[in-house]
């Protein structure tokens, strides 16, 4: 099991891959931590003593934030919060989504200016041992002040509100709490505000499309060296020199893939001196394209770095000066528009190879019989295979407007800007889905074509790619159903399998 110490400053992107892999986790609080908790904690309770009226210590909230509450009323001020927000719509987020904002939201809480019971971490760090998964709605979010709905769902469910998971079984979170020995959370002042206000839902999903998209990266790169080693390309424009022209890390990276994945084809050798002087944009910019994807995706995974670490909720307690401070830690802007940028950028990976695969498919373009089946006409092969590549990459586009163009003001007008960054977030995700569904045509398509010159051996990561598939579809010999072929390429590529076959042929792949 993976054992992972929270203190609020090192949480990293490689310790949500057992969370989002459906593997155990055991959270644990570090030391300092608690000692961090308990001091912010101490100036809350020094304040509401002294009968201070301070926002979102002893006030109402937003609009309201004028209005004092009195002492004895602030537990169910508390309580009022996370209920009134809970007003999130939709199908329910993944569960392996929710365990991952769990861990965002305890992380931050941990910093120690938060204001929170320490008491209140360690039962958050209980319910997640036992699988208590709350069922949260994935709309309803406008980024700012925080992903309120959202985290307002998984709240509640700690004070036995609403749904929630444990296990496999989804029942009423009070039965749920029941059901692992455990009572309804009571918060304090401050409390629930520290657990709905933030950016934890948006983070959590960023984080599971950002795993995905590492993967992709690599991935992308094996499927097209494939693709050029059966449509008989060259592997010249892959030339470190080029690379070097061109001036781009990322360019460098994606060609350095190619170039060992084609080492020691016996392919590219037997058309080493055929009469095509070029090669189609597709096959010959592969490095230009992906290159541009791996800088967009080494920007978002710098800016998720940060993230992961930030406090994001309102007010802030600093002890060291005795000041409790409002600000907008809540705002999604910078987690919205780098995730937009992903989503951008997973269009052009989805793009690129939906032209190879019309490359692979399309006679006149490939010098491979229609289709990629032996007897064009009776059966139709991969025509359709294309289609749906072509539905995607379409689809994308429309998926592809940037949510954090949008501001619409909330709150009367007291929340004037917004981020929209869970719209961000789940559109990328969309994205991707698509993307790995393309890339599997792709796949599908060049094993394919490679079979009609199956006597000569690929480069040592197309080969890999090739086998990889192989063993688990067979070559098309006939028209066949055709989603299945599919459905297996597309979880060989998501599991990994494939991007660990090629590097074990071929060596490590830059992403």
């Amino acid at each position: 099991m993976k054992s992972l110490v929270l203190d609020g400053r090192s949480l990293s992107l490689s310790a949500f891959e057992p969370i989002f892999a459906g593997e155990p986790v055991e959270l644990s609080i570090a030391p300092a931590a608690a000692l961090a908790v308990e001091r912010a904690r101490a100036l809350v309770e020094r304040h509401i003593a002294a009968g201070d009226v301070i926002y979102g210590l002893t006030t109402g909230f937003g609009k309201l934030k004028s209005v004092a509450i009195a002492a004895e009323d602030l537990v169910e001020l508390q309580r009022n919060l996370v209920l009134s927000h809970c007003c999130g719509v939709g199908e329910p987020m993944p569960r392996f989504e929710v365990r991952a904002a769990q861990v965002c939201r305890l992380n931050g809480l941990l910093r120690g200016h938060s204001g929170v019971k320490l008491a209140t971490c360690e039962a958050l760090v209980r319910f997640f041992a036992k699988g208590f998964v709350p069922v949260v709605p994935q709309q309803g979010s406008v980024g700012a002040s925080g992903d309120l709905a959202p985290l307002a769902h998984m709240a509640a469910a700690y004070l036995g509100y609403g749904e929630a998971w444990v296990g496999d079984r989804r029942m009423p979170a009070a039965d749920a709490l029941r059901s692992i020995g455990e009572s309804p959370l009571e918060l304090g002042a401050k409390e629930g505000l520290a657990l709905i206000n933030g950016t934890e839902v948006m983070k959590a999903i960023g984080v599971g499309v950002l795993l995905r998209a590492v993967n992709v990266s690599k991935a992308a790169d094996a499927i097209a060296s494939l693709s050029i080693e059966a449509l008989l390309g060259s592997v010249k424009p892959f030339d470190a020199r080029f690379a070097e022209l061109k001036g781009h890390p990322s360019h460098a990276r994606v060609a350095d893939n190619v170039r060992r994945c084609l080492a020691d084809s016996r392919v590219l050798e037997s058309h080493a001196n055929c009469d095509r002087v070029q090669d189609p944009y597709s096959l010959r910019c592969v490095p230009q394209v992906h290159g541009a994807w791996k800088a967009a995706l080494e920007h978002v995974l710098s800016v998720f770095a940060h993230e992961l670490n930030s406090v994001t909720d309102n007010p802030l307690i600093f002890p060291d000066t005795d000041e409790v401070v409002s600000a907008g830690q809540f705002h999604g802007q910078p987690i919205s528009v780098p995730l937009d940028y992903l989503a951008l950028a997973f269009c052009s990976i989805a793009n690129i190879s939906e032209r190879r695969v019309e490359q692979l498919v399309n006679p006149d373009l490939s010098r491979l019989p229609a289709f990629l089946v032996k007897k064009p006409g009776l059966h139709s092969g991969m025509m359709i295979a294309q289609v749906a590549a072509a539905s995607l990459a379409s689809e994308n586009k429309s998926l592809a407007h940037p949510a954090s163009v949008d501001s619409i003001p909330t709150s009367a007008n007291q929340e004037d800007h917004v981020s929209m960054g869970v719209t961000a977030a789940r559109k990328a995700r969309a994205i991707c889905a698509n993307v790995e569904n393309i890339l599997a045509i792709e796949w599908l398509c060049a094993a394919q074509a490679h079979d009609f010159h199956c006597e000569l051996r690929a480069g040592r990561g197309a080969q890999a790619a090739f086998e990889c598939l192989r063993a688990h579809v067979p070559t098309l010999d006939g028209d066949r159903y055709l989603h299945s072929d599919i459905e297996k390429a597309r979880e060989l590529l998501v599991s990994g399998e494939l991007v660990r076959r090629v590097e074990a042929a071929a060596g490590a792949l830059s992403a």
